[in-house]
């Protein structure tokens, strides 16, 4: 028998490949509103305890 590649696992992805900026885009939409949240705390921390 001889091997075709047929059933053989796919390649490992290439480190610029689509799979690089899925991760890129899942960080900022969760670490965008997350950094929005932490301005905000401060924001109202400085007025509640400064003012």
């Amino acid at each position: 028998m001889t091997s075709t590649g047929e059933g053989a696992a796919p390649a490992a992805p290439e480190p610029g490949s689509r799979h690089t900026a899925l991760k890129v885009v899942a960080w900022l939409w969760v670490g965008l509103p997350f950094g929005y949240g932490v301005v905000e705390l401060v924001r109202k921390l400085v007025q509640l305890f400064a003012g």
